[in-house]
């Protein structure tokens, strides 16, 4: 667009935010704020009522005959924060504007965004919607080779390395942002092994690894409930204790409460809390029936052996257990 501009002489301006950043966008006053800096406004961080920052932008906007394209990347996370009321007042902008107008381009993985906001906001953005399809493995491998001419050495990267790059990332939802975090772990692995090209194998070993990464995360970052929970079916799981069964791990979880001073649950919350696990891929838990005794959940890891002494650790460190 500003290629097309320059060409034809036009006065466009593009600014990009990204909605997700805390000290730009977690507010109305700090959004508008950080537009009107755009145009080299001196605006303090606090202060000024809101409505003084709206005017100064605008006066900004018509201060000469122009276009401005204000890209909202992560827009849903705008709204999250800081109400729809924004985005009402931007698109609203332009009735007021005598030289400038105003466009805005809002960027979400959210495909029922819009359906969210209040009907006024909605009628107000007259919005074009476009949705685009995931990556595909031959676009990714664009993406890649692109990445790596700029990242390594040539003749580095062995062939079919960007090639099953692609092809993985692809399987998983053509996701880019996987497929260059699978390059580079698999050019770190190949330097921490002094060696000078990237095959085949470093990708499978980075594979493995980010998969592993993934799974501690998710266990380090869970809250103090789920890991207690987790924490009592990875003991059992060590102890070799097969099939551990939902009211065994709620007995215990209970004693652990007590240990570490935790509020237990009651065993139904638990039980969500196992479905839960579940939905995340750390364990397995069946439903079978007792017959007259009800229904319980049979419960095993759905995580590699070799991690689960790490997770072990991760889980008793978070807990603060001796």
């Amino acid at each position: 667009m500003e290629k097309i501009a320059q060409q034809r002489s036009l006065s466009l301006k593009m600014v990009y935010l990204n909605c997700k950043l805390k000290k730009i966008a977690d507010t109305e006053y700090r959004l508008i704020a950080q537009l009107a800096r755009e145009f080299g406004k001196a605006i303090p961080p606090t202060g000024l009522p809101t409505d003084e920052v709206y005017n100064l932008f605008c006066q900004t906007l018509d201060a000469k005959p122009q276009q401005v394209v204000i890209i909202l990347d992560e827009i849903d996370q705008l709204v999250k924060k800081a109400g729809d009321e924004l985005l009402y007042n931007l698109t609203r902008m332009n009735t007021d504007l005598k030289q400038g107008q105003l466009t805005i381009l809002g960027i979400s993985n959210n495909l029922v965004f819009t359906e969210q906001l209040d009907p006024r906001v909605k009628s107000s953005l007259s919005e074009e919607e476009l949705v685009f399809p995931p990556y595909n493995a031959l676009q990714i491998q664009n993406i890649l080779k692109q990445r790596a001419d700029e990242a390594f050495c040539e003749q580095v990267i062995q062939p079919g390395v960007i090639e099953k790059c692609a092809a993985l990332a692809a399987r998983e939802h053509g996701d880019a942002r996987r497929a260059l975090e699978l390059l580079r772990v698999a050019g770190e692995i190949a330097e921490r092994n002094d060696r000078t090209h990237v095959d085949l194998t470093d990708l499978d070993v980075a594979d493995e690894k980010i998969e592993v990464d993934r799974i501690l995360d998710v266990i380090g970052t869970q809250p103090k409930q789920f890991q207690a929970v987790l924490y009592i079916v990875v003991n059992l799981a060590l102890q070799k204790k097969n099939p551990i069964f939902t009211g065994e791990v709620y007995d215990l979880y209970r004693e652990l409460c007590k240990k570490i001073s935790l509020i237990p649950l009651t065993q139904r919350r638990v039980s969500d809390i196992i479905a839960e696990l579940d939905m995340l891929g750390i364990i397995q838990a069946r439903v079978i029936s007792k017959g007259r005794y009800g229904r319980t959940r049979e419960i095993c890891l759905a995580t590699p052996s070799n991690l689960h002494d790490q997770m072990y650790e991760i889980l008793a460190e978070g807990l603060n257990v001796a």
